[in-house]
């Protein structure tokens, strides 16, 4: 008798299939100020399972924010700011979008080619540095603290995405990629094992929490902080490495009973790779999605037992997410050279 997971499964295949419809799929949408109106419902918002039926806003439009960079990571709300910040690697920049008006203006430079980004429960940013192999705290008067860049006496390899936990502990991943070459940092040896980390917000001590995964890429807690999501892209350079995402139980600091949670395959349009996730305040795990195509890049959305149930399709490949918003229900996308933002029917797990 076929499981309950293998039968949604080829649900959900009848369903790829059949994404024909959305003009992302087409290549037919058009973004910017000279585009035309969407006619509602969205069309590129993809419902899967009638579980994301209530997270998909009916009048409501995916809109292309920003555009110009060569490759957007690492969007973060800044609450009391109202603002998005995020990361044009390659140009080695930080921009800001301000809520009141749309402005967007360089916010650092230069940013030590920085990735992630996030911002610490007194509000101030912390970013993954990948040029200086390091994770940084920007603190009130401008200054720069160093929270990490070394383990075990050898230099990080290029942290790349970062997340906080209500304890004030830092929690960071480090496959590498920005010493592969030297379009997003610089090219060098990696000289440790792919990992995630956490800070101490006592001692600032350092832990490695897992090695356990080829090379972790975004993070994310879920709700109740019990759980701490890890996308896995080591197939990008190992042979064989499983497209998915990876799921631990948390229990002290420590990271215990790690499984895959999601497989990237769709089943009928291609197996892709998760990058950037945030989880709502029902559990659901919202991953940037990409290196397929017009009928898979974008955002797929994984209830709680890791069913895909929804997906926002991009005319681009998405790298990062986060909800932001005064409300935290408009999901903001960061894919390749472009931010897009819609709203939804849920809000952000967490602050930041």
């Amino acid at each position: 008798m076929r499981s309950r997971r293998a039968f949604l499964q080829t649900a959900l295949a009848s369903a790829a299939a059949a994404l024909t419809t959305p003009l992302a799929a087409q290549n037919q949408r058009r973004y910017g100020p000279n585009a035309e109106p969407i006619r509602y419902p969205d069309p590129d918002i993809v419902v899967l399972d009638k579980r994301f039926a209530r997270y998909k806003i009916g009048n409501t439009p995916i809109r292309r924010l920003y555009t110009g960079m060569l490759w957007a990571e690492g969007p973060a709300w800044n609450g009391v700011g109202r603002y998005l910040v995020w990361s044009d690697i390659p140009n080695n920049v930080q921009l800001r979008w301000l809520e009141e008006d749309g402005h967007v203006s360089r916010f650092r430079f230069p940013a030590g080619y920085s990735n992630g980004n996030t911002f610490d429960l007194q509000g101030r940013q912390i970013s993954c540095e990948h040029l200086n192999r390091r994770v940084v705290r920007y603190e009130y008067d401008g200054t720069v603290t160093v929270l990490a860049d070394s383990w075990n006496g050898k230099p990080l390899n290029a942290p790349n995405d970062v997340v906080v936990h209500p304890d004030g502990s830092i929690w960071f991943t480090d496959p590498g990629y920005g010493s592969l070459g030297d379009y997003e940092g610089k090219k060098r040896p990696l000289e440790l094992k792919e990992a995630v980390y956490r800070i101490d917000p006592s001692s600032g001590k350092m832990t490695l929490v897992t090695d356990e995964i080829y090379k972790p890429n975004g993070l994310c807690f879920s709700p109740d902080y019990k759980k701490l999501y890890v996308a896995d892209t080591g197939a990008t350079h190992y042979e064989g490495a499983p497209r998915e995402i990876k799921v631990w139980d948390v229990e002290d600091g420590k990271l215990k009973n790690g499984r895959t949670f999601a497989s990237m395959e769709l089943e009928g349009v291609g197996t892709g790779l998760a990058d950037g996730i945030r989880c709502d305040v029902d559990g659901n795990v919202w991953a940037a999605a990409g290196w397929v195509g017009p009928r898979y890049d974008g955002v797929h959305i994984f209830a709680p037992d890791g069913d895909r149930i929804g997906m926002i399709l991009l005319p681009e490949i998405c790298s990062n997410v986060c909800f932001g918003g005064s409300k935290r229900n408009r999901l903001f996308m960061t894919a390749s050279q472009s931010l897009y933002a819609v709203y939804v029917g849920t809000r952000g797990g967490h602050f930041c």
